[in-house]
């Protein structure tokens, strides 16, 4: 009895290990149809960002989408989150654009540190064009937004509306592309990039269970010696 259940119990963390492996797999698949996807939508031409009959049906399949709005932007309602990037640590400007039906966020690109507050937004009406990005609501790593004190880790479009008092914001914000002949804020800066480690993971599992059945047939082995 006590062979059975030892040999039922090895049965099943091997047909789990197996599972997990046909998982990572099928998550690879996904993965890169994922990438293929988005670098195809990455290539097409930008459409109206969504308004708000729409939000409802926003997905991640629609992340890095190319997009271009119209309004004015809110002076004096900057705010900066903290980046890491090619050019070095500083800021993200994100400022607030009225579109006159709703407001998005937009993430106007990159300063250092001693450009904050030197860059307000242009005046007028101006056209944007750039990439449709989620909010980014969990804080940074190991650190959380603080609203009360304006700082900000990550790009979470409800908090910075909340303290910016924006109603009618849309869930979403845009990265915006670069700016011929603007020094700051440097836009077109986004990393597109997707970790795609799942067929490493599958061949991890399935590793482990192969080996959990050698060590199986190796305890169990029949003509073991004394």
């Amino acid at each position: 009895m006590r062979r059975i259940l030892i040999g039922t119990l090895i049965g099943c963390v091997i047909a789990g290990l197996l599972a997990l492996g046909v998982w990572q797999l099928q998550r690879r698949t996904w993965k890169l149809d994922l990438i293929q996807r988005t670098e195809t939508m990455l290539r097409s031409p930008p459409v109206p960002a969504p308004p708000p009959s729409a939000w409802g049906a926003i997905s991640t399949d629609d992340v890095y989408r190319p997009v271009t709005v119209t309004g004015r932007y809110r002076i004096d309602s900057d705010s900066y989150t903290q980046a890491a990037t090619a050019l070095g640590g500083g800021f993200w400007i994100l400022t607030p654009l009225d579109t006159g039906r709703f407001t998005v966020l937009v993430n106007r690109g990159f300063v250092p540190p001693e450009q904050r507050g030197k860059v307000p937004p242009p005046s007028g009406t101006v056209t944007v064009r750039g990439l449709l990005r989620m909010t980014e609501p969990s804080g940074g790593f190991l650190r959380n937004n603080d609203p009360a004190a304006d700082r900000w880790y990550s790009r979470d479009v409800a908090a910075i509306a909340a303290k910016r008092g924006v109603s009618n914001i849309a869930p979403y914000f845009i990265d915006a592309a670069a700016t011929p002949g603007t020094a700051w804020p440097r836009g077109g800066l986004t990393v597109v990039s997707f970790r795609n480690n799942h067929l490493v993971y599958a061949l991890t599992w399935f590793g482990l269970a192969a080996l959990l059945v050698g060590m199986t047939w190796f305890v169990a082995r029949p003509n073991k010696r004394a």
